[in-house]
């Protein structure tokens, strides 16, 4: 059985999104992470969010450090700016061709209380990694990304090839039919939704989908993988939305 935290297998539970993440659904996918206050009101009566509850939300994101207040609207702050980069790894992964090598990482750190190793667990999942066994964490090494220097006080890192053939280690380690059968089901909803609310919140949970994807060579992967079809799915849907701002405001 996968060790690795499963989406259930093409059940689809999408409930609408509050005021203050329609607008952070927004913003992360914006580039620069900025809107005018005029275009987030508008883009929000489009999205079921009412101008009171719109600054209701954005009066407490201030405050809770979410957002800053610049000279006509919003930004995302120095703090969230890590969560988009996280995303936009997600949506376009940086790859490189797999030759066969793994990563391996293995921590080395002990008396750490449950705070601390459920946050190293979080982060060493948000890197791709996968754990084998308790302290040891896998992934092929196809990512052109290296790990956090921080972690050198926790872990020891190599690079591995494992005598288990990589697609069936690849197969314990990730639910890879799970996340194929969500990704599908949310492409068959996306195609049938026409509300803009439902397809932000649909979109919403693409990018969280797109988060927990391994993003494995080609060759581990089973037979009609849809993570590149799903990546263009939110891309175009971002094109389109964030162009359908600019547009306004070069006509303002």
């Amino acid at each position: 059985m996968p060790m690795n935290v499963p989406a259930r297998s093409g059940v689809l539970d999408l409930r609408p999104l509050s005021a203050r993440s329609a607008v952070l659904s927004l913003l992360l996918g914006a580039h620069p992470p900025e809107l005018p206050v005029r275009e987030l009101v508008r883009l929000m009566e489009g999205f079921d969010v009412g101008g009171s509850t719109l600054r209701a939300a954005l009066s407490r994101m201030v405050t809770a450090g979410d957002l800053r207040r610049t000279d006509g609207g919003y930004r995302l702050s120095d703090r969230l700016l890590d969560r988009q980069r996280r995303q936009d790894d997600a949506v376009h992964p940086r790859t490189r061709a797999w030759d066969g090598d793994w990563e391996m990482a293995v921590i080395t750190a002990t008396g750490r209380g449950p705070a601390e190793r459920a946050d190293l667990r979080t982060r060493l999942t948000a890197l791709r990694l996968a754990e084998l066994r308790e302290g040891v964490w896998l992934r092929p090494a196809n990512l052109t990304r290296a790990l956090p220097g921080d972690l050198e006080q926790v872990l020891h890192h190599y690079t591995a090839r494992p005598a288990r053939p990589p697609a069936e280690l690849a197969e314990t380690l990730w639910p890879l039919e799970d996340w194929s059968a969500m990704a599908r089901a949310l492409l068959a909803h996306i195609a049938d939704e026409t509300r803009p609310a439902g397809r932000l919140t649909a979109f919403a949970a693409v990018v969280r989908h797109l988060l927990a994807d391994p993003v494995l060579p080609p060759e581990l992967l089973p037979a009609g993988w849809p993570g590149a079809e799903l990546r263009a799915a939110y891309t175009d849907y971002q094109r389109v939305l964030i162009g359908e701002v600019r547009a306004r405001l070069r006509g303002t």
